[in-house]
């Protein structure tokens, strides 16, 4: 016979089908359908039962505990998604949906099994967790299963503000740190970078060539020069103002709101680049009869209305690298040559830090370490420097 107890406190029993000691606290009603609400656990013996019943009644009045409704992991993360919707940039969240499918298979095709995702959220525990970023460890970078941790924990942390779990499942879960000491980028040496700029100045596509020497002249990124307007430049004060970037958001190209607040940024151009913006600007001219409009794209792509395909600047790099024998070498490479340059050259970390658009100049020291520490190495001073030419006089 079942073990009463008061009421409000619950009850334990043994369950005759497994045999195991079943504890059980009522929590209520369904307000829909009027139906009792109950938190159910299973245990070997008695003793358990009763002692973590004890803890979840104590819970229960202190209003801790979790409402057990019967909604999944996957339905929760697409709730999350079409919350965060609202928050961040359509690139932004088709990355969360990216990273989030590594766990939830589902999330990216509805028929794929998904083992952790039909759980119901308060079933998933750490082991649950553990499992699911285990299997994906050997499929993916460090970096990346990082991610998908981030992702996983921000939905359950989610739900335990909300009060729907009563802890986060994913909080205990570490995963190993991706390897440190990799550069970030390739930084083009002196000579690669004039071999490029004369390639870029002989190519047939003015539009190409042009945006690849924005991003390697100002430190631009891939999205931020295709989403240049006419009016973003000031072509007699010879500035740039990025005021967006075009992005993809997982279906096709889109505007969108540069990387962070501080991506807004207004830029001095170069006095030989901007001879050729306005060269390039000479030459729209004659083919449109007159100015481009203020709202029209830099480099528009050839069905016009929108800019130049994000992979048009991939394939014009890998091919004139291919060609001048520099190796592989992506866009942003460009953007980190232009403030490898910087650095080697004597700015301040803050100047570099403010023309590259990065948060804060942390991230520009963690970016640029290696050459900051080169360049630390070079400052020698020998106190006999200072008193030799008195000396000698």
């Amino acid at each position: 016979m079942p073990k009463r107890r008061g009421k409000g406190t619950g009850t334990v029993y043994r369950h005759k089908a497994s045999g195991r000691w079943c504890a059980e606290l009522h929590v209520g009603f369904d307000p829909d359908t009027g139906r009792p609400k109950r938190i159910t656990a299973y245990f070997p013996t008695r003793k358990e039962a009763e002692v973590w019943l004890s803890e979840q009644v104590a819970r229960y009045h202190k209003g801790l505990l979790a409402d057990p409704r019967a909604i999944t992991l996957r339905e929760w993360a697409e709730g999350w998604l079409h919350r965060k919707a609202q928050e961040v940039r359509d690139r932004t969240l088709h990355l969360y949906r990216q990273e989030l499918g590594y766990a939830l298979p589902s999330l990216k095709e509805p028929h794929l099994p998904d083992p952790l995702g039909q759980m119901r959220l308060q079933e998933v525990q750490p082991t649950h967790i553990r499992t699911a970023l285990d299997a994906l460890a050997p499929k993916l970078s460090p970096r990346t299963v990082r991610k998908v941790r981030q992702r996983l924990f921000q939905l359950f942390e989610e739900a335990l503000s909300l009060e729907v779990v009563h802890r986060n499942p994913v909080a205990p879960v570490k995963v190993r740190a991706a390897p440190q000491g990799g550069r970030t980028g390739r930084a083009l040496e002196d000579g690669e970078v004039q071999a490029l700029l004369s390639a870029l100045d002989q190519h047939p596509d003015p539009r190409t060539a042009l945006a690849l020497r924005l991003c390697l002249a100002l430190g631009l990124r891939k999205g931020e020069v295709l989403g240049l307007q006419w009016g973003d430049l000031d072509l007699e004060e010879g500035t740039l103002t990025v005021r967006r970037t075009w992005v993809h958001n997982g279906q096709q190209g889109v505007t969108s709101l540069p990387k962070t607040q501080t991506s807004q940024r207004t830029l001095p151009i170069p006095h030989s680049t901007l001879e050729r913006l306005r060269r390039y600007r000479e030459w729209w001219k004659e083919r449109l009869g007159g100015p481009p409009p203020s709202d029209a794209w830099v480099f528009p792509g050839n069905r016009g209305g929108r800019p130049l395909d994000l992979n048009a600047l991939n394939h014009t790099l890998r091919r004139l690298a291919q060609r001048l024998g520099l190796g592989r070498i992506r866009v942003h490479d460009l953007r980190h040559t232009y403030g490898s340059l910087l650095l080697s050259r004597g700015a301040s970390v803050e100047v570099v830090s403010e023309r590259m658009g990065h948060a804060n100049p942390t991230i520009t020291l963690a970016v640029y370490r290696h050459i900051l520490e080169r360049e630390r190495r070079e400052w020698i001073l020998d106190p006999e420097d200072l008193v030799a030419p008195k000396a000698q006089a």
